[in-house]
């Protein structure tokens, strides 16, 4: 469970601080662009697919068996522990600052604290760090994490999973035990969590068709079919 304290805040205090949880906010997304545009610098990185997914759409379940098919890792929560281990950070409180809805939104809007929080920056860096790395040594699958956004958009396969809405309902009220109202709630919430760190901090619109190769919908294909494709795309494009 997270937990979260909360401070009696003054108006005018509330206020500075949304100001300067935004202006932190905006320095971010500053250096993590800047950071981008280095990679438009030639890069040896080994082959990698980067998998951008609604919560629900089973992205996780099709990036498995991308990896599968093709021998490769995946990278998903795991990402995580990989920041944890080489920066020495709790990845208990890495979880917090992650990319679904959760501290680090309500720290942006200024309403809630936790002192505990790894700071976003930190974890940023190092999250680009390890993607960076890995797809450096490639054959490996991203799933989320900003995966899309921090490696260039000239290498690799790019591919956003996505689902309708009441398919996607269904999979969490079945997978998270929740009935349909719940399951709504809890899908709003990361979607738009997601989004926001999207647009925070890499300053991109995650529904934007135009940042990815191939865009595929699990509840018409299945995740057999979406895995298939996804593997065919990348073969071609390594051609």
């Amino acid at each position: 469970m997270k937990t979260h304290i909360r401070e009696n805040l003054t108006p005018t205090a509330v206020a500075e601080r949304q100001m300067h949880a935004w202006s932190l906010a905006n320095e971010i997304a500053d250096r993590m662009l800047t950071a981008h545009t280095a990679h438009t610098l030639p890069l040896k990185l080994g082959p990698h697919i980067s998998i951008s997914r609604e919560v629900g759409a089973r992205g996780e379940e099709v990036a498995e068996r991308v990896a599968d098919t093709l021998g490769w890792k995946v990278m998903d929560k795991n990402l995580l522990d990989e920041v944890a281990h080489r920066f020495h950070l709790p990845k208990s409180r890495l979880e917090l600052v992650d990319e679904t809805t959760s501290s680090w939104v309500y720290d942006i809007l200024g309403v809630w604290v936790d002192r505990q929080l790894i700071p976003h920056e930190k974890y940023l860096v190092g999250l680009a760090h390890v993607v960076l790395a890995e797809a450096r040594r490639g054959n490996v699958v991203f799933v989320g994490r900003g995966a899309p956004f921090l490696l260039p958009h000239n290498h690799g396969l790019t591919v956003r999973i996505i689902a309708e809405a009441k398919s996607r309902i269904a999979q969490v009220m079945q997978l998270e035990g929740l009935d349909e109202a719940a399951a709504r709630r809890h899908v709003n919430a990361i979607d738009r969590g997601r989004r926001e760190f999207v647009q925070q901090f890499f300053r991109r619109d995650l529904n934007d068709p135009h940042l990815y190769d191939l865009i595929v919908r699990t509840d018409q294909l299945g995740v057999e079919l979406a895995a298939d494709l996804i593997v065919s795309a990348h073969r071609r494009l390594a051609q």
